[in-house]
């Protein structure tokens, strides 16, 4: 019926608004602050333990970092992944670019990499703390 039509478009629309405030906000989000963690749960409280190693990485380093919970809006936790074309959670940007998720943060943590990132970055970190972490993982 045209009444089905209408409120099918209706809802696709509305689909579509959704999606994209989320790329809005992403952006706004990744935009205004340095660092930024999208992760199931919040850095006091990871919900996933690919989240958890990733936040505790930077908590440890003493790292200054924005973290949005994706559980908390499935519209953000979908835009995400389009927005990076990155299939995962969690996903760390910093100065609005996307670096990667756990495995990749763990690697650039280990190498001495995501030091560089920070560094390079003008981004404030414990280095003590860093080369702590890869003295134990080492």
């Amino acid at each position: 019926s045209a009444a089905s039509d209408v409120y099918k478009r209706q809802l696709y629309t509305k689909g579509q608004t959704e999606m994209t405030d989320a790329t809005t906000q992403i952006k706004d989000t990744i935009t205004k602050n340095d660092v930024v963690l999208f992760m199931k749960g919040t850095k006091s409280m990871p919900q996933c333990g690919f989240s958890s190693r990733v936040a505790g990485v930077l908590n440890y380093m003493e790292i200054d970092y924005a973290d949005v919970n994706v559980l908390a809006d499935e519209n953000i936790r979908q835009g995400i992944k389009d927005y990076s074309d990155w299939p995962t959670i969690p996903q760390l940007y910093v100065k609005g670019e996307f670096v990667g998720g756990c495995d990749i943060i763990t690697e650039m943590m280990l190498s001495g990499e995501l030091d560089t990132l920070f560094a390079e970055n003008n981004v404030k970190f414990d280095k003590e703390a860093a080369d702590k972490i890869r003295e134990a993982n080492g």
